[in-house]
C-alpha cells in the first residue's frame, strides 16, 4: 500500500539556494557588503523555514499523513551555507580591517625612498584625477600651470636588495586622459600591500580636482575650484581654505572640513565628522559612528541617517551630536528634526521648530519670545520648554501618563488631569503669538520661564 506522508516540497532549500546565491553574485560582481545583511535579516531565514514546515504539516494532515519533520539533509545543507557565509564575511573584514596590522607587522622591514618626478606642464583651469592605492595624498594650489609631485615610497620587505629592486621602477605618472588629467603611481601593482606611495601633489589654483584613494591620509588646501573626494578605505580627510564645491564620499576614517566658500556634501560612513566656517550648505548623508560638529554654516544643515533627519535653514552657532545626545545652539532660521534615543537640547531657534523624537528627553530654550510655530512630539521621554515671560503664545499640550507643570498663569490657562493624562490648553499674554503644540508619553511636560 503506498504511504499517505507527503513527501518534503523543497520550498525553504530552494529559496535559501537561490537568497544565497543572489548575494554572493552581488558580493562578487559588484563589491556588495553581505555582512551588515546577513546579520540584520538573517531571523528571515528561521521565519520562512517555519512558514514552510507549517505549510507542510497542514498539507499532511489534510491527506491524512503523518506530519513533515525536519531532515537531516536540511540542516546539513542550512549549516553548510551559513559556514559559507560566514568566511566570506570573515575575509571580508579582514580585508577591511587586519591587512594593515598584518602587513606592517609580518611584511618586513620599511624602506623609505624619494620620490623624483619632474613637472608636468597643464592649462590653469585643468580637471585633475588624482589616484592612489596605498598612501597619503596631500594637495594644495600652486601659482604656475603645472603639476608638480614631491613625496616617497615604502616598500616593506626583509631584504635591503628586495626593497632596492621593487622601489626601483616606482615613480608616479601625470598623463592624459580624455580632456583632464590624471596623476597615479606606476612600476607596480597597487594592489601590494607591502609598497605604499605618499605623494604631495601642486596642482593650479584654478583645476577642479578629483582624489580617488584606497588607503590612506588625504589633505587638500587652497583650492579656488569644487573639489571631490572619494576615500574607499582606512583614512582621515582634511579639506580647508577653498572656494568651491566640496564633496567627500568617505568609507572609513574621520573628516574634517574648515573655511570654505561652497556647499559642502558629506556622505558615506567614517567616525568623527567636523565642519566649520562654511559659507554654504552642510549636508550629510550616510552613517558616521563618531561625534558630528558643525560650526557656523551659513545656508544650513541637511542630516540624514537610518536614526536623524534634520533640517537647519541656518546655523550662526554650533551643532553638536554623539553619545546619545544632539545639542544645537543659535539656529536662526526654522528648525526640523525627528530622531530616536537621542537626549535633544535646542538653544536659541529663530524660525519655525518642529521635533519629533522617541526615547530621549528634549529641551528647547528661547532666550527672546517666540515668533513661529512650535511643534514637540516625544515618546517615552520628557519634554522641557523655556520661553521669556514676556512672551505671547497659544499653547495646547497633552501628556499620556505623566504630568504637566506650568510656570505661566493666565486666565484663560486652563488645565486638567484625567486617569493619569494631563491636559494644558489656553493663551498667554494680550498679544499675537505661536502657536504651540507639545505631545508626550510617560513622561513629564514642563513649561518654565527664561531666567
Amino acid at each position: 500500500m503506498a504511504s499517505l506522508r507527503p513527501r518534503s516540497s523543497n520550498i525553504f532549500v530552494g529559496i535559501v539556494l537561490i537568497a544565497v546565491g543572489v548575494l554572493l553574485l552581488l558580493h562578487n560582481y559588484r563589491g556588495y557588503e553581505i555582512g551588515s545583511t546577513v546579520l540584520r535579516w538573517s531571523p528571515l531565514i528561521l521565519i520562512i523555514w517555519g512558514v514552510v514546515k507549517l505549510y507542510e504539516r497542514t498539507a499532511g494532515q489534510r491527506e491524512g499523513g503523518p506530519p513533515s519533520r525536519t531532515t537531516a539533509g536540511e540542516v546539513f545543507l542550512m549549516l553548510g551555507l551559513l559556514a559559507l557565509l560566514g568566511v566570506v564575511i570573515g575575509v571580508d573584514y579582514a580585508k577591511q580591517n587586519l591587512s594593515g596590522v598584518i602587513n606592517d607587522d609580518f611584511a618586513g622591514d620599511s624602506h623609505d625612498y624619494d620620490l623624483d618626478v619632474s613637472p608636468a606642464p597643464v592649462p590653469a583651469d585643468a580637471h585633475i584625477v588624482i589616484r592612489n592605492g596605498r598612501g597619503d595624498i596631500t594637495v594644495r594650489a600652486g601659482d604656475t600651470p603645472e603639476v608638480h609631485v614631491t613625496g616617497k615610497t615604502t616598500v616593506r620587505t626583509w631584504s635591503d636588495d628586495e626593497a632596492d629592486r621593487i622601489a626601483k621602477p616606482i615613480s608616479v605618472e601625470v598623463v592624459q586622459s580624455g580632456d583632464g588629467y590624471e596623476v597615479h603611481p606606476s612600476g607596480f601593482d597597487m594592489n601590494n600591500g607591502r609598497i605604499s606611495v605618499d605623494m604631495e601633489v601642486s596642482v593650479p589654483r584654478q583645476s577642479t580636482v578629483t582624489i580617488r584613494s584606497d588607503r590612506g591620509d588625504i589633505v587638500v588646501s587652497g583650492m579656488s575650484t569644487p573639489v571631490t573626494v572619494n576615500s574607499a578605505g582606512r583614512g582621515d580627510i582634511e579639506v580647508r581654505d577653498t572656494n568651491g564645491a566640496v564633496s567627500i564620499e568617505n568609507r572609513k576614517g574621520d573628516i574634517r572640513v574648515s573655511d570654505t566658500k561652497g556647499d559642502v556634501s558629506i556622505s558615506g560612513h567614517g567616525g568623527d565628522v567636523d565642519v566649520s566656517n562654511a559659507s554654504g550648505r552642510l549636508t550629510l548623508n550616510g552613517e558616521f559612528f563618531g561625534s558630528i560638529r558643525a560650526d557656523k554654516i551659513a545656508k544650513g544643515v541637511r542630516f540624514i541617517s537610518n536614526r536623524t533627519d534634520l533640517t537647519l535653514t541656518q546655523l550662526s552657532g554650533h551643532l553638536d551630536a554623539g553619545s546619545g545626545n544632539l545639542e544645537i545652539a543659535d539656529a536662526p532660521g526654522d528648525l526640523a528634526l525627528r530622531t530616536n534615543r537621542y537626549d535633544v537640547s535646542i538653544e536659541n531657534p529663530g524660525g519655525r521648530v518642529r521635533i519629533d523624537n522617541r526615547d530621549g528627553n528634549i529641551s528647547v530654550r528661547f532666550s527672546s519670545p517666540p515668533k513661529d510655530d512650535i511643534e514637540i512630539t516625544n515618546s517615552s521621554g520628557g519634554i522641557s520648554l523655556s520661553i521669556p515671560g514676556n512672551s505671547n503664545f497659544e499653547i495646547t499640550a497633552d501628556c499620556r501618563e505623566g504630568d504637566i507643570e506650568s510656570e505661566f498663569d493666565a486666565p484663560t490657562l486652563k488645565s486638567s488631569s484625567t486617569n493619569g493624562n494631563s491636559h494644558l490648553e489656553g493663551k498667554v499674554g494680550s498679544g499675537r503669538g505661536p502657536r504651540i503644540t507639545l505631545r508626550t508619553t510617560y513622561k513629564s511636560i514642563t513649561l518654565s520661564k527664561t531666567s
